[in-house]
């Protein structure tokens, strides 16, 4: 990567910065130069995570992202210390497996609210005026499971797709602002979210083996993901905006 892309000065937000793919991500944009500003509920796994980081000027902001209301004063917070963004990564999210007589609308709301509508809220207050540079990019970290079903995902699947649509339709409107927008969609990914799906319906249940049987490049470690990221947020990537790219080890293609 560091020989490919040289993100150097760059300011990049990172949201659900302090573990899994948010924080492997945020690793990765510090080795091609990026300056950091990483955003997550709890204050000692981000300061973890900034000791991580390669370089210097990072910061960290804790922040609750649930609080919607309040997402616009984080976003002043984030530009008054580091200046206008030039990228921004949402990889805050939360998973839940129940079935179908289970999901009630109000553990609906609680996936919406952390996987769609505080996803929604960041991209608006980032993109208003005085918060980002021309040239922009954003990518929001959706799942496979938009795009393939399984039992007990349906408000988890829901969420990722509702995230997926808007992207190809706010790529249309912040064109005009010169920022692009995409996704990237991991299959199972070696990460605490997938260790807590795997516990619920148990290692030997039919479920997981049918996901490892269809990702049959097999698991995917979290560096693979931020890689992908940090192309996305990347002048080589310029052309591209609107989409939704997977990073799932073939799974979409059984």
């Amino acid at each position: 990567m560091k020989n490919l892309i040289d993100l150097t000065g760059k300011h990049i937000l990172v949201i659900g910065a302090s573990s899994g793919i948010g924080r492997q991500t945020a690793v990765t944009l510090s080795s091609v130069g990026a300056k950091l500003t990483l955003v997550a509920r709890r204050e000692d796994s981000l300061k973890e995570a900034v000791g991580e980081l390669e370089g210097t000027g990072h910061a960290y902001i804790p922040f609750d992202i649930t609080e919607l209301s309040e997402i616009g004063t984080l976003m002043k917070q984030v530009v008054e210390k580091g200046g206008p963004l030039d990228g921004m990564v949402y990889s805050a999210g939360r998973s839940m497996y129940m079935p179908l007589h289970m999901f009630k609308p109000e553990k609906l709301q609680q996936l919406f609210h952390v996987n769609y509508y505080a996803f929604m809220e960041c991209v608006r207050q980032a993109t208003r005026k005085g918060r980002y540079s021309h040239g922009m990019r954003i990518v929001g970290v959706s799942s496979v499971s938009s795009l393939k079903g399984n039992k007990g995902q349906l408000g988890y699947s829901a969420s990722k797709a509702a995230m997926d649509a808007s992207v190809r339709c706010m790529a249309r409107e912040l064109a005009d602002k010169g920022v692009c927008i995409n996704t990237v969609a991991p299959g199972m990914t070696e990460t605490a979210m997938i260790s807590e799906f795997m516990n619920s319906v148990g290692p030997d249940s039919t479920s997981i083996k049918e996901n490892l049987g269809r990702q049959y490049l097999g698991i995917i470690k979290p560096d693979a993901v931020a890689e992908v990221i940090t192309f996305l947020l990347s002048p080589s990537a310029g052309s591209i905006t609107g989409i939704t790219l997977p990073v799932d080890g073939g799974m979409t293609t059984c």
